[in-house]
């Protein structure tokens, strides 16, 4: 209704799930994808994997999430999915029109109530930069440059459950759920190549 209300684009197709979504955009050409997380349960890892996969597919296609999540991890790791903009729920009405013109013009868009948790989440980093330990970082880097947990572990001559240890402990540090995030903050930070 405010896409048509807005005239601002027309809807070419809808879909109810991962799935669907994946069907339709095989078959129906589009210059823009709207979507939620949408999964059941509102699990965000699937979420990521559904927009990885379209990432993947549709290397081109903007997207724009509607989201009721304001959590900063996620939000930064659906925008390292190549997501253009990101909306809250509750301010789509205003919202949606300004989003999808920003996209239009190859902008990023983030909700004004987003904006403030990301920020936020950026000043912790930012003011905590000894956050990780060297073990630690020297972890994150590693993987976020392509190693596996089990190629590092041979590197340092360590075991994989202790290199498995400072990987999670780094992702609880950060308050990072997902790899896709890890990675996203290890891009952020200069330490992916």
């Amino acid at each position: 209704m405010l896409i048509d209300l807005n005239r601002t684009c027309n809807v070419v197709g809808e879909a109810d799930g991962p799935d669907s979504l994946l069907n339709l955009l095989s078959t129906t050409p589009c210059d823009l994808l709207i979507t939620d997380f949408s999964m059941p349960g509102n699990q965000h890892s699937d979420g990521l994997k559904m927009l990885g996969k379209v990432r993947r597919c549709y290397p081109a296609l903007p997207i724009i999430l509607v989201t009721m999540f304001s959590n900063a991890p996620t939000l930064k790791a659906a925008f390292a999915e190549g997501v253009m903009a990101i909306i809250a729920k509750g301010a789509s009405a205003k919202e949606l029109p300004m989003a999808i013109k920003s996209v239009s013009e190859g902008r990023r868009f983030t909700s004004e109530s987003l904006r403030a948790s990301l920020l936020q989440a950026n000043a912790a980093v930012a003011s905590g930069p000894a956050v990780l330990s060297a073990k630690e970082h020297e972890v994150v880097r590693m993987l976020a440059n392509g190693m596996t947990v089990s190629e590092i572990a041979g590197y340092f001559k360590r075991s994989v459950s202790t290199i498995s240890k400072q990987k999670n402990m780094a992702m609880q540090r950060l308050g990072i759920s997902t790899d896709v995030g890890l990675f996203a903050y290890a891009r952020e930070n200069g330490m992916a190549h």
